[in-house]
């Protein structure tokens, strides 16, 4: 059967949809007053712990269940000797260094949602994994088909019981995808509800073997970041992972021809597409409010105290610790001669009270002589992050 961009129609719902504007508006404000939370110091800390954590929850949303212990272990190079438990570190740090440069600018000038993009967050990914990850099989046919980096796919693909476009009109629908989605063409508000309506479009397109669902969620996080919106403070993977049957339901739904005149005037349901960006943006706020608490100074001040007290009386801090880490957090950083004044320490001991917090991560220094500024090691986070991942004090070896 012949194929045509129509078929992918609507790619935006039509102008005026009061539902999605609404939101739109919340988002914004809310993601504004979160970002003018933290220190920009701090920001750069928690964007690193954000990172592992968008990875863990992209990762359990493609069924693969990487502890974060094992990946706070790949992240020091420390790898496992189980081949699988290994593939699924390298797959985690593949991620984040993938993340890591959106977030520091190193993504190409394009748009998030162009061929051009698209095919470098596929190909910086793929790269980035072991071999044994870089093959899908034909669940029909058991035939194994090798993943080429950047590469759209070659043969016919079939999710569930969607059949993909085939591969000879890939090029086409990946045209009007990025004509669709042209940022100089669209208002901000169209611009942030584009990227809940790329995420779903994206998929239907399937222009990969494997690694779709990945590489979605990677653009539209850049895209909100481009935006202003989106921030590395907060992961919609989270949201998503914590609501995956409704979210795949949605994506399915999303996939249906339109019903009826009242269902828009092409060939998709447009009400099944407002339904999914109502509930993506829904989650992207429901994150936004999750960290806004969480990253509230006086209530985090609060849990970091009774840390490091808990901490002090088990011996493995030292009573000046406290205000240390209190002052990194409100002024982003230090200078290592302050320790003596903030600890109430002589030089000796303030030094070691200093080294101490740095051996475990609590502080972290670009250099032996350099500021000192707030860290966040895993070991900490059930304390101070309370619900950033699920059965975190659990270990993997305890298992």
């Amino acid at each position: 059967m012949a194929e045509s961009v129509e078929l992918m129609e609507p790619l935006l719902p039509s102008e005026g949809s009061s539902e999605l504007d609404d939101i739109v508006i919340d988002l914004v404000q809310k993601s504004s007053s979160l970002a003018s939370q933290l220190h920009p110091s701090v920001k750069l800390s928690v964007g690193k712990l954000v990172r592992s954590m968008n990875c863990y929850y992209s990762n359990l949303i493609e069924g693969h269940d990487t502890h974060p212990w094992d990946i706070e272990q790949a992240l020091s190079e420390n790898y496992s000797d189980n081949p699988k438990k290994r593939d699924l570190q390298k797959e985690a740090i593949a991620h984040i260094e993938v993340q890591k440069m959106i977030d520091q600018g190193q993504a190409p000038k394009a748009y998030p949602a162009t061929k051009e993009y698209i095919l470098w967050l596929h190909k910086e990914f793929c790269e980035r994994l072991p071999e044994d990850m870089l093959w899908v099989e034909n669940p029909e046919t058991g035939e194994k088909i090798q993943i080429t980096p950047g590469i759209m796919r070659q043969r016919g693909a079939k999710v569930g019981q969607y059949i993909a476009p085939a591969p000879e009109n890939l090029a086409m629908f990946m045209q009007r995808f990025e004509q669709a989605y042209n940022p100089d063409r669209l208002t901000k508000s169209r611009r942030i509800i584009a990227s809940a309506c790329a995420h779903h479009r994206l998929l239907w397109i399937h222009p990969f073997s494997d690694g779709n669902g990945r590489v979605a969620r990677l653009m539209s996080y850049a895209m909100l970041l481009r935006d202003g919106v989106g921030s590395n403070l907060w992961s919609v993977a989270r949201g998503l992972s914590k609501k995956d049957e409704p979210y795949k339901e949605l994506l399915a739904a999303a996939d249906q021809k339109r019903q009826g005149d009242l269902d828009g005037c092409g060939t998709l349901s447009e009400k099944a597409l407002v339904g999914f960006c109502s509930f993506f943006l829904e989650v992207c706020i429901d994150q936004v409010d999750y960290m806004s608490s969480i990253l509230n100074l006086p209530t985090l001040m609060q849990r970091m105290d009774l840390y490091i007290k808990d901490e002090i009386i088990a011996g493995n801090l030292r009573k000046g610790s406290y205000p240390i880490l209190r002052e990194t957090l409100l002024s982003g950083e230090i200078e290592r001669g302050r320790a003596p004044e903030l600890t109430g320490y002589k030089e000796r001991m303030a030094r070691k009270t200093v080294s101490t917090l740095l051996e475990k991560g609590l502080l972290v220094s670009d250099s032996p002589k350099g500021n000192l500024r707030l860290g966040f090691p895993l070991e900490v986070v059930e304390r101070w992050f309370p619900a950033l991942y699920p059965d975190i004090k659990r270990r993997p070896h305890e298992t």
